[in-house]
């Protein structure tokens, strides 16, 4: 298992990056067109699709609004059906804390070795998008 970490500082209030991260309207803008099914609460299964219909599916951990939203991965989904994974503790946190200037957005993603490289490439890119979005 590897925890990686990511930040950034964004120029805007942790309830405009909230929104940002979470929102039906914004999420597919710093997801390239990817969209959500379900909702943030805690406890719930929320899955997630990319313009083919394939994607995964997660159970929320914690939702604190404008703090830390917590996913665990449980598995694929092809097509739009469930293909359940045995990982463990496969998660991805989002924290949020302010800032004299705005936003401290950190992440945390808990990975087996195969996606290591995809989200050292990956955060990067979603943390600009995110940023972009937030500040506007």
């Amino acid at each position: 298992m590897n925890l990686l970490e990511f930040q950034t500082e964004i120029n805007a209030a942790p309830e405009k990056v909230w929104e940002t991260l979470f929102s039906e309207e914004t999420y597919p803008k710093w997801t390239s067109g990817h969209r959500f099914e379900g909702n943030w609460e805690q406890g719930t299964i929320i899955k997630f699709f990319d313009k083919e219909n394939n994607g995964m599916y997660d159970e929320v951990l914690a939702n604190i609004p404008n703090k830390e939203m917590t996913l665990k991965h449980l598995g694929w989904i092809y097509d739009g059906e469930l293909s359940p994974q045995n990982w463990e503790n496969l998660t991805v946190s989002y924290f949020l804390e302010p800032t004299e200037n705005g936003t401290f957005l950190k992440s945390k993603v808990n990975t087996l070795d195969e996606f290591v490289d995809f989200y050292k490439s990956y955060f990067p890119s979603i943390f600009q998008k995110i940023k972009e979005i937030s500040e506007k």
